[in-house]
Parts: structure tokens; C-alpha cells; sequence
């Protein structure tokens, strides 16, 4: 399979990209494309579907496909897969019935593919992502292969979108289903984040939704320990500032803490919802601004995916947490060109409100100011 990545920053550099792309020896069946809501996403996947290309679209907070991050741009991976191989869905979920939506798209991906491995984007913050994985894994098994992320919308915090050809939706999730026979699709999950404080308890929540920690609201108690300010709707950096610098960690007894910022905010109680399940009664702890070894990990848990499973890539795909480019600024470009030289193949990738992945020695999580590095290869 080959690969290429493009970018540009409006329709017509986008097309002048695509035109110098497509060869003789390179027709792209499909493009996993990342674009900023400040552009014409409809008219780049009219573009790429008139070239008979099928599109995975979600939009975001940022984009890149060297080391080098965009804003207001477009990122698309062009890849040539036989059509045979994979197959694209878009379904929505206006009852938040996210378990029975994706395991519906798997169970029809299953009737296609004996061996089925998922791509997902999912738009709206109130979405529980762990329930869409968790009906993934209903139909295709604890081992399923499945990545992703959650659309973003340039640090807005109010509306996001998935789409594909002649179709989008600010919320559902969007789906590339592929033949794990015929390719390879293997990634990591790793994030660095450092625990401070005493565990806490969650004493009230549904699902996704938290309400109180310690008895006391999930926001006021956030606001306590960061030592924020201005804590009002009217603040629009709040929930930024709390993705980046102050989310909750989920503790396991098994596996690495996982990461619950909240990204929407309930100001009639001052509850909030994070991207994955935060069950009552568990345990979560502060955490601290991130340092320099952030970086090195998620380039070192990259590093061992190839020495241990995949030792050749035709393209890479990175969901990295826009509140990763927040914390660490300039630097972030170290942890992209880091990735990009791990198999020096075509990447192309986002910053996302939430990463789907598995970490290393974990299970299939929603994560939070993490990055989600996958590399594929057709067999």
C-alpha cells in the first residue's frame, strides 16, 4: 500500500496538493482526513469523493502530518488500499445510545470482514467513548484492534463533527472498518501525566458523568486544588485550562491511571462530563503540569511498538490530545518529528478531545492527554 500526506490551508491549496499527488502508480482509494472547522470541509470531501476517494473526517483543534503542527488547516493521508479491504460508516446517536450504535456498525463490519479492525472519530463532548468501544468489542472480542478519537472544534468546546462522503454529523461517530487479514493495524497509547495528591473518591456519577468528588462538586473541587479563578461560564479558557493542566486521573488496580478532564461543564450543579466512564465509588487523583519526560515516553512506547509487532509501516496516524499542545507549546514539535522517525513513512494526524487506544498492558480505554500513535501496513 502507499501512502502520501497533504495539507493546506484553504480549498485551493488543498486541491493543488491532491492534483500533484495522484500518479500514474498512485490512485487513493481513501483519505483519513483532518480538517479545521474554519475551512470548507464539505467542499474538500466533495473534492476527494468526485476523485473516487472515500473519506474518514473529523474535525479538530489543530492538525499536522510532519512535525510541525496547523492551525486552520487541513491534514489528509492519502492511502491506495484495495477497496476490497475496508469499508467506511457514519451513523449518529441522539438517544446517547453509543454501546448499540457501534455494535451495530461491528456487527455489519463482521459480516464483511471474518477478522474486522475499527478507525473511529466521535462528535459531541457529552460522548461516552469506552461505551462505543465497548460495543466494538460486544461483536469483534476483548483483542479487537480499534483507535481513534474525539472531533474537536479549534478550542471552542461547543461543536464537533465527524463525516464522510455526503454525510456529517456533530453527533455520531464515523468508522473505518478493515480487513485485519489483509491489513496490519497496530498503535499505542501512552501519555506521561503525573499524579499529586492524596486519592479522592468519586462519590456520585452516571457513566461518563461526574458529579461530586469527596461530597463536593467535581468542578468546585478542581477549581480548589488548581487554584483556578474566574470560574464562570463567561471564562472561555476554563475548560482548556482544566484539560491541559488540572484532569482528574482514574486509578486501577491494574494498568497505568487513565485521564478524565472535564469537557463540558454543568453549571446547574457543577458536574461535568469527561470522554470516558469515571464509575462511582472509584478513586482519582490531581495531576501535575507536564515536564520534559512526557515527551521521551510517548516516542519510547512508539519506539517499542516497532521493535515488538510492527517492523515495517506504510503510513502512520496520530490522535494527540489538544491538551498536550497546550501544555507543552514549541516543544510539541520534539515529540512529532520523535514519532514521524520511528518508521519515516507518510503520517498525518490531529489534536483531538479524547484518544481511543490501548495502552501498554491495558484494555481498550478512552483516553485524555494522551497520544495515540497507529501504523498500518497492507500484507
Amino acid at each position: 500500500m502507499k501512502a502520501k500526506s497533504i495539507k493546506g490551508k484553504s480549498l485551493e491549496e488543498i486541491k493543488v496538493a491532491l492534483s500533484q499527488s495522484v500518479e500514474d502508480d498512485f490512485t487513493p482509494t481513501l483519505a483519513i482526513a483532518f480538517i479545521s472547522k474554519s475551512l470548507d470541509r464539505i467542499a474538500i470531501t466533495e473534492m476527494l469523493g468526485a476523485k473516487g476517494i472515500r473519506v474518514f473526517g473529523c474535525t479538530t483543534n489543530g492538525e499536522f502530518i510532519d512535525e510541525v503542527p496547523e492551525k486552520g488547516s487541513a491534514a489528509i493521508l492519502l492511502l491506495d488500499m484495495n477497496r476490497d479491504y475496508f469499508e467506511v460508516y457514519l451513523e449518529e446517536y441522539p438517544k446517547k445510545n453509543y454501546r448499540e450504535v457501534s455494535h451495530n456498525i461491528a456487527r455489519e463490519a463482521k459480516k464483511r470482514f471474518a477478522d474486522p479492525a475499527f478507525f473511529i472519530g466521535t462528535s459531541n463532548g457529552e460522548t461516552d467513548g469506552e461505551e462505543v468501544l465497548h460495543g466494538i468489542e460486544d461483536v469483534a472480542g476483548k483483542d479487537v484492534h480499534a483507535f481513534g478519537g474525539a472531533a474537536g472544534d479549534d478550542y471552542a468546546f461547543t461543536e464537533t463533527f465527524v463525516f464522510t462522503n455526503n454525510k456529517e454529523s456533530d453527533n455520531g461517530m464515523v468508522c473505518i472498518a478493515m480487513d485485519a487479514s489483509k491489513v496490519d493495524i497496530k498503535g499505542v497509547a501512552t501519555c506521561g501525566w503525573k499524579a499529586v495528591g492524596t486519592e479522592k473518591t468519586v462519590t456520585k456519577s452516571e457513566g461518563n458523568h461526574v458529579y461530586t468528588v469527596d461530597n463536593i462538586p467535581v468542578l468546585d473541587i478542581t477549581a480548589k486544588y488548581g487554584g483556578l479563578e474566574n470560574v464562570t461560564p463567561e471564562n472561555n479558557n476554563l475548560l482548556v485550562e482544566i484539560a491541559a493542566n488540572f484532569p482528574l486521573q482514574l486509578q486501577r488496580e491494574k494498568g497505568d491511571p487513565i485521564m478524565r478532564p472535564g469537557l463540558t461543564v454543568d453549571w446547574n450543579d457543577h458536574s461535568f462530563y469527561t470522554s470516558g466512564s469515571v464509575p462511582q465509588g472509584s478513586k482519582v487523583r490531581f495531576s501535575l503540569p507536564p515536564d520534559f519526560d512526557v515527551m521521551e515516553k510517548v516516542v519510547k512506547g512508539v519506539e517499542n511498538l516497532k521493535a515488538t509487532e510492527m517492523p515495517e509501516a506504510d503510513a502512520i496516524v496520530v490522535f494527540s490530545c489538544a491538551g498536550r499542545i497546550l501544555s507543552l507549546g514549541p516543544l510539541m514539535s520534539k515529540e512529532l518529528e520523535g514519532v514521524k522517525n520511528v518508521w519515516s513513512v507518510p503520517m498525518a494526524g490531529m489534536f483531538s478531545n479524547a484518544e481511543l487506544g490501548r495502552a501498554t498492558g491495558g484494555n481498550l480505554e478512552m483516553h485524555n492527554l494522551t497520544t495515540c500513535v497507529v501504523a498500518l501496513k497492507e500484507k
